[in-house]
C-alpha cells in the first residue's frame, strides 16, 4: 500500500473543523453511478432540488459492474443442483448469494444467462442518467457534467485518469482553505481516489462523503458491500491517505431508507416529470429483473444514497460521531489502522421519515 507519507498531513485541529457541521451553503461535488440501481437517481433529483441548500458546482460519472458477483452465483446455484445448498458456509458462498439464485431459479431463469455491464460501460450509462436527470428537474447540465473512469484502479498507486479526475482536482485546488470542497461519493471511489493519488494535495481541501459496506465496529467482512468491493484499491486509497472523511455506513443505516410502491404512487408519481420517472424507475426497477423480482407484493425498495444529501441538508437526520479511521485487511475486515489515531465522522442513526418528507416535499414545491 502507499505509505501515508505519500500525503499531507493533516492536522487534529484542521481535521476537527473539516468534519465539523458546514456553514451557510456548502460547495458540492457528487460523484455517482447513476444508472447502478435506482436511488442514485432519487439523490441526485433530491439534490437538484435543493440548490438553495447546496452550491453543486460539479457531477462525476462513476464506473460500476456487478460482473464480480458472477462466480458467487454460478457456484450457488450449481450448490442447489447438488442439494448443498445448506453447505454454503463450506462452499465459501454467501447468504446473498444463494437466494438470489434461488430466486432466478424459481422464475425459470437460468442463472448462467444473467448479463452484466462492464465498468466502463456501466459509466457512460451513468454519464447519460445524469443528464436525464438534469433534464427531468429543470435544470442546465452545461459544464456541469463529467465522464469518470472507465475502470478500475490496478493498485494504490496508479490513478485512472478521466475528465472527472482533473475536473474535481481543479475545484479542490481552487477551493479556499478555510471553505472545503465536500466531495459526495455514491458508488465505488475510483474517481476520488484517482485524484487524491495523482494531487495528493486536495486532501487539505476536500471532505469526502462516502457510504458503504459495514460500520467501522461491525466484525463482519465488507465483501458484499458493492461500493467497498468494486474497487478496494480505491477504498484503501481513500481511507489510508488521511483525506477528512465522513463515513455513512449502508448496512443498518443507510438500509433503514426504504420506501414502499404505495408511497411512490401516493407521493411521488404525478410530481412533475422528475416525479413520474422515478415512479418509472421505481416499477421498472432495472435489478428486479437481474434479482429474479417480478412482483412488488409486500415489498420496499432502499435508497441507500439518500443518506449523504441529509446529512448535509440537516444533519439532524443523520446523528454522527467520531471514530478512529479504520483499514481494511485482506479479507477485508475493518482493523484499526497502523500509526497515529486519525478522526473521521461515523453516522451511527438515521431518521428515516424525516427525510422521506423533506424529499416529498421538495418533489411537491417543484412539480
Amino acid at each position: 500500500m502507499t505509505s501515508p507519507s505519500t500525503y499531507p498531513t493533516i492536522s487534529p485541529e484542521l481535521r476537527a473543523q473539516r468534519l465539523a457541521i458546514p456553514g451557510g451553503r456548502p460547495r458540492v461535488v457528487i460523484d455517482t453511478d447513476t444508472a447502478n440501481e435506482i436511488d442514485d437517481q432519487f439523490t441526485l433529483a433530491w439534490a437538484l432540488q435543493s440548490t438553495d441548500a447546496l452550491d453543486i458546482q460539479a457531477v462525476l460519472a462513476e464506473p460500476y459492474s456487478f460482473a464480480h458477483r458472477r462466480a458467487g452465483l454460478l457456484e450457488a446455484s450449481a450448490a442447489l443442483d447438488q442439494g448443498a445448498a445448506d453447505q454454503s458456509a463450506e462452499t465459501g458462498l454467501i447468504d446473498s448469494s444463494l437466494s438470489w439464485a434461488t430466486r432466478l431459479r424459481a422464475a425459470g431463469v437460468d442463472p448462467a444467462t444473467i448479463e452484466f455491464v462492464g465498468p466502463d460501460e456501466g459509466m457512460e450509462q451513468s454519464y447519460e442518467e445524469i443528464l436525464k436527470i438534469y433534464d427531468l428537474v429543470g435544470a442546465s447540465a452545461e459544464g456541469m457534467v463529467f465522464r469518470g473512469s472507465p475502470g478500475y484502479m490496478t493498485s494504490v498507486d496508479t490513478p485512472v485518469e478521466s475528465p472527472a479526475v482533473d475536473r474535481l482536482i481543479e475545484l479542490a485546488m481552487s477551493s479556499p482553505a478555510d471553505d472545503p470542497l465536500y466531495v459526495v461519493a455514491i458508488g465505488c471511489v475510483t474517481n476520488v481516489a484517482s485524484a487524491i493519488v495523482k494531487e495528493p494535495r486536495i486532501i487539505e481541501r476536500i471532505v469526502v462523503m462516502w457510504t458503504a459496506s459495514y460500520p467501522s465496529w461491525c466484525p463482519r467482512s465488507n465483501r458484499g458491500g458493492l461500493n467497498l468491493e468494486q474497487d478496494v484499491a480505491a477504498t484503501h486509497v481513500l481511507f489510508d491517505s488521511g483525506v477528512p472523511l465522513i463515513y455513512f455506513p449502508g448496512f443498518y443505516m443507510g438500509a433503514q431508507l426504504r420506501i414502499s410502491l404505495p408511497e411512490m404512487e401516493e407521493w411521488v408519481r404525478g410530481r412533475g416529470a422528475i416525479g413520474d420517472y422515478l415512479y418509472h424507475l421505481y416499477t421498472n426497477n432495472p435489478l428486479h429483473a437481474q434479482r429474479g423480482i417480478y412482483d412488488h407484493f409486500g415489498r420496499t425498495w432502499v435508497m441507500w444514497d439518500l443518506i449523504t444529501i441529509a446529512w448535509l441538508l440537516n444533519p439532524a437526520w443523520v446523528p454522527s460521531e467520531l471514530a478512529p479511521t479504520p483499514t481494511l485487511d485482506e479479507g477485508l475486515f475493518w482493523v484499526p489502522a497502523p500509526g497515529p489515531e486519525r478522526l473521521m465522522l461515523e453516522s451511527y442513526d438515521i431518521d428515516r421519515d424525516a427525510i422521506f418528507r423533506d424529499f416529498f416535499r421538495k418533489l411537491e414545491e417543484n412539480r
